[in-house]
């Protein structure tokens, strides 16, 4: 799915931001921290699960370890098994909530990561109906043919806004009360 942006990461730098010790400035930890705003759905003594607040799709969801970690590859065995747990009951959430089994799993290490703390995205795949939002290029209309996935990835990227907090605070309840 995220395999059209990740072209853009191609022979990137890494960040000084992934020092061991950047977590104090870490995104994620201010979130878990209490030091940011978010939507959370989920939370235990290891993990929580919040909102991303740029989905790609209603509902898209990041699980993260409270412990600042940049690579799963370091992910501590209890902290992996904590994460692995929360991903699939929020799964199991979002399916109900969304009343759509179909999901994306994606964590994602240095290469195309946008925050150096291990996360995990839980994201509810598209209908293709006509609710989905999704509308043929002008090239494809005039052929007749559905979108390509490239057009259809490029455009549900680009189709992305900014949660609405009112939105993703319903949405939140739907999904908890299914947790």
């Amino acid at each position: 799915m995220t395999s059209f942006i990740i072209g853009a990461h191609k022979n990137r730098s890494i960040p000084t931001e992934w020092r061991d010790d950047a977590d104090r400035n870490c995104p994620f930890c201010r979130i878990i921290a209490g030091e940011m705003p978010s939507t959370r759905l989920y939370e235990d003594d290891k993990v929580i699960a919040i909102l991303d607040i740029l989905p790609l799709r209603r509902g898209h969801t990041l699980v993260i370890p409270k412990a600042h970690y940049s690579r799963v590859s370091e992910l501590p065995p209890e902290y992996a098994s904590a994460v692995g747990q929360a991903v699939t009951k929020v799964a199991n959430g979002l399916t109900k909530a969304l009343d759509n089994t179909a999901l994306n799993v994606v964590c994602n290490q240095e290469y195309a990561q946008a925050v150096p703390h291990v996360h995990y995205h839980i994201i509810p795949a598209p209908s293709f109906d006509s609710s989905a939002g999704v509308e043929p290029s002008e090239k494809a209309k005039e052929k007749e043919i559905a979108l390509s996935r490239r057009e259809m990835h490029q455009r549900e990227f680009e189709s992305r806004e900014e949660l609405d907090e009112d939105e993703g605070k319903v949405l939140a309840v739907r999904i908890r009360a299914n947790l």
